[in-house]
């Protein structure tokens, strides 16, 4: 579902900024905060909380780490996505098309590939992508119109260290910057506020 409104969003507003970034941002922007505005509308602005199934509660020991079950299983779903995305971009004729036209867009589309198409379609898939993520998320933290605005500086931050377009780099980028931030916390909480740490 969130692909298909991906889709939607690309052939009716995206599709018409290619080329000036700076209006991109803004377009995407404001229309986060229109969905966001839908949403509490339609649902209600008060915080929704998904239960965990029996096989993802608890938590086990590992050394000094307490690791609960719920986070286990989203890295291993994130793996799983990560896995079926590198084989779609690298083993289907839309991951071929989608590179053609990511490389060289002019000499893809003199070979006959649809290159609007292929734009709606990429759009689509990183909408459905970030659908997935928000399921995920749903098992660590209530369910609310704003449940990614936390992690929007930490997405811009993993794609510019890992490179634009590059997945596996997104892989370590993201990996780097969640173990970076957990210890950055732990240490932060360790320490007295007249360290300038802040909770």
């Amino acid at each position: 579902m969130a692909g298909f409104v991906g889709i939607l969003i690309e052939r009716g507003i995206i599709r018409f900024l290619y080329g000036r970034p700076l209006e991109t941002l803004l377009a995407t922007w404001g229309l986060s905060l229109i969905l966001q505005q839908g949403v509490r509308t339609a649902f209600g602005p008060t915080n929704k909380d998904v239960g965990n199934p029996s096989w993802m509660s608890g938590s086990f020991e590992f050394g000094q780490i307490t690791i609960t079950y719920n986070r286990l299983w989203i890295i291993v779903f994130t793996l799983l996505i990560f896995a079926g995305l590198l084989a779609l971009l690298r083993f289907t004729r839309f991951g071929l098309e989608m590179r053609a036209v990511t490389q060289n867009r002019a000499m893809a589309a003199s070979m006959g590939i649809r290159t609007s198409r292929i734009d709606a379609l990429t759009f689509g898939l990183g909408s459905g992508i970030a659908g997935l993520a928000g399921v995920a998320l749903s098992q660590i933290d209530n369910v609310s119109p704003n449940l990614g605005q936390g992690y929007i500086i930490d997405s811009f931050m993993v794609v510019v260290f890992g490179g634009v377009g590059n997945l596996w780099g997104t892989l370590v980028g993201a990996f780097t910057l969640g173990i970076a931030n957990k210890f950055l916390a732990s240490s932060c909480s360790s320490r007295s506020a007249r360290a300038g740490c802040s909770p």
